[in-house]
């Protein structure tokens, strides 16, 4: 990896946006990658504007490698004020926002945070609810990501495995 990218991933890190969870979440997304051990969770929170159903605010956790929590500080921001299409329709390597152009063998870290957002959106694209249906995930059932390897709760989170 080449200094520039790595003082952008330290500049990311330093000041991570949007990390921890989101108690009163409309979507919730966990990922994980068996090969490198890594697991990725995000929470979206909507709101009305304009007529549109957008995405008010989104959060994250997770166990992975620096480059997946700059990425993932990144997305959170990234994504605000879009409509769940306009945000699943962004390509892995926008995600990763001012970072740039990831080195191969850290794109990985861009898709973990793509599969969290597609994880956590896909129902929503598929069958929007109005705002006014939406009912806040209550803390009890949107656990933090260690929670959830500690007390694994029964079709409660959906895992999904990336490809290496």
């Amino acid at each position: 990896m080449n200094d520039d990218l790595q003082t952008r991933i330290q500049a990311a890190l330093a000041n991570p946006q949007n990390l921890g969870e989101l108690a009163d979440a409309d979507a919730v997304g966990t990922v994980g990658n068996s090969d490198c051990g890594e697991m990725l969770r995000m929470w979206v929170k909507f709101k009305q504007q304009d007529g549109k159903r957008v995405i008010d605010r989104a959060t994250f956790q997770s166990f992975g490698c620096e480059t997946a929590i700059a990425v993932a500080s990144l997305a959170t921001e990234l994504i605000r004020g879009k409509t769940a299409e306009e945000a699943l329709a962004l390509k892995t390597e926008e995600l990763a926002g001012e970072l740039g152009a990831l080195p191969p063998m850290k794109i990985h870290c861009a898709q973990l945070v793509e599969g969290a957002l597609r994880s956590a959106l896909a129902p929503a694209a598929v069958s929007p609810k109005p705002l006014a249906e939406s009912k806040p995930i209550p803390p009890a059932t949107a656990p933090t990501l260690l929670d959830s390897f500690a007390q694994p709760k029964a079709g409660g989170v959906k895992i999904t495995f990336l490809e290496p």
